[in-house]
């Protein structure tokens, strides 16, 4: 069984809260461990994120200059999805998790 720590997405949110940012690949799990969502505007904005279509944030508020942590492990099986966007492209999500194939 091998193991491949990694980042799972790091970048820009899109203002489309349904945007696929990462993909489980097939015969493959994904435990994801870390998410950080930074806002770097100097006004609030809103996330929305969801692992296999659970969501965890639905229109959170995120305040201006800053970050949020989310420490999590969490399984997702092949071809399952993350998904999210927010009310503003200064919103950034980073991914991390190890894949299980």
């Amino acid at each position: 069984m091998a193991t491949s720590a990694k980042p799972l997405f790091r970048g820009a949110a899109t203002t489309s809260t349904g945007t696929t940012l990462y993909t489980v690949p097939a015969s493959t799990t994904t435990v994801v461990s870390n998410i950080a969502i930074t806002n770097t505007a100097a006004s609030a904005a809103t996330f929305t994120l969801a692992l296999a279509t659970v969501a965890l944030h639905t229109t959170t508020t995120i305040a201006a200059n800053s970050t949020i942590y989310i420490d999590l492990k969490q399984a997702i099986t092949a071809t399952q999805t993350i998904t999210g966007g927010a009310s503003a492209t200064t919103v950034s999500f980073h991914i991390s998790g190890v894949e299980v194939s």
